[in-house]
């Protein structure tokens, strides 16, 4: 089968970030697919156009045989403000179409496979659909506008009025619409009208080829002793550090636990870091740290070498329904969760029985559950053990892989 993947934050090798499809299409080119992507320039993280793609609008590479990947421009603008978003948006748009409708004109594919956010990519599809004459799959990541309305992104009526009419426009057009949580799946049929059977549900999951080879080999010991952690209970946080993300509740809880053996560590970047680090420099907090984003080999070593993750969303009814991402790679790495989100994400740490949850912009609640892990390590071990077996049984991204494509495969149309 051939597939084209429209994903604008689609990563490259190295790169930080949420690397979901990279590792899908990387088994689905093993199982003898082929794959082309079309994705933005923007390095999402620094906000920058990488150098070598400067003064260019298009870049094609070979990744590796089989998964082609065609870079479209992206303004940089994508950073600066909610105006700034929208222009980035529209420009991957622009360029995206470009990169399917002539870059590509001459190729041939048996079905289209857009995820968002950003829902925009929706035109992408809809269009190169309808002049390649094939199907396209379209993946919810984020309940978009609901997401951007609650977290008080879009607020014109007029906007989010325009946004609901095309989502239903986008969602109309698919064939087959993936979720990545039940709650999405629950939403998108009783509030969006959506034909149960034009569901598919393939959730986040984890990448155990990494994960199984860094528990078998990695030095927690040395690690921990050069970062000087040695003697602490070390909680991590990986991923965005953003408005929704609403980490300044991690900074207060650090400010009641300055007397404590807690240290906790912050991996990533993102809008708010600055502001963040503002914070713990003029409450004078030195157990928490800021690390930058870096490639996800080097996220797990700093996983492994922690005591527990912690996933953080602001508290807003939207998030109830999503999975955090990061979630799946403590499980991975045997690490217990302490889970600051309410809805899906609370219901499968508790299914799954390795972690706490604590009630998200509660800080007397998150500093509480903290302690409760720190002071019981053979507690803390059991539920990391307990997340690593469950996530093995219904996570493993290698199988849901293979189930994705299977999906496809037999939703398309029969020639």
């Amino acid at each position: 089968m051939k597939i084209l993947l429209i994903h604008q934050y689609f990563l490259e090798p190295d790169d930080p970030g949420g690397s979901r499809f990279n590792e899908m299409t990387s088994v689905w080119v093993d199982k003898g697919h082929q794959v082309t992507v079309v994705c933005g320039m923007l390095n999402y993280v620094t906000g920058k156009i990488p150098l070598k793609y400067q003064a260019l609008k298009y870049h094609r590479s070979i990744y590796r045989p089989g998964l082609e990947v065609l870079r479209c421009y992206v303004s940089p603008q994508y950073n600066t403000s909610f105006l700034g978003r929208l222009w980035a948006y529209f420009s991957f748009v622009w360029y995206g179409l470009g990169g399917t409708l002539f870059k590509l004109r001459k190729q041939h594919y048996d079905v289209i496979l857009a995820t968002s956010p950003p829902l925009f990519i929706g035109i992408i599809a809809w269009v190169t659909s309808k002049f390649k004459r094939i199907p396209y799959i379209f993946e919810v990541r984020d309940l978009w506008p609901e997401s951007a309305i609650d977290t008080g992104v879009l607020t014109n009526p007029l906007i989010i009025r325009f946004a609901f009419w095309f989502e239903k426009f986008v969602y109309r057009g698919a064939s087959s619409i993936n979720v990545l949580t039940p709650a999405f799946r629950d939403t998108l049929i009783r509030n969006k009208k959506i034909d149960r059977e034009k569901i598919i549900f393939i959730p986040n999951a984890c990448d155990f080829n990494l994960s199984d080879s860094l528990l078998s080999t990695f030095d927690v010991a040395a690690f921990r002793e050069t970062r000087g952690w040695t003697g602490q209970f070390v909680i991590t946080y990986v991923g965005a550090h953003g408005v929704a993300n609403d980490l300044i509740q991690l900074v207060e809880a650090a400010e009641q636990l300055k007397n404590s053996p807690i240290r906790i560590v912050l991996i990533g970047d993102g809008m708010q870091k600055k502001m963040l680090q503002q914070e713990v420099e003029k409450r004078k907090l030195i157990n928490l740290e800021f690390i930058d984003s870096m490639p996800k080999r080097d996220v797990m070593q700093f996983i492994l070498a922690s005591d527990a993750g912690i996933s953080v969303l602001k508290k807003i009814d939207t998030f109830k329904t999503v999975y955090s991402n990061k979630t799946f790679d403590y499980m991975a790495c045997k690490k217990p969760v302490i889970m600051v989100i309410d809805g899906v994400s609370r219901a499968l740490v508790e299914e799954a029985q390795c972690g706490v949850y604590a009630e998200p912009e509660n800080v007397v609640d998150i500093v509480q559950k903290m302690l409760q892990l720190s002071q019981d390590k053979n507690k803390s071990d059991q539920l990391g053990e307990q997340g690593y077996q469950f996530a093995k049984k219904y996570f493993d991204r290698h199988v849901l892989a293979e189930q994705y494509v299977m999906e496809i495969m037999k939703r398309l149309p029969r020639v």
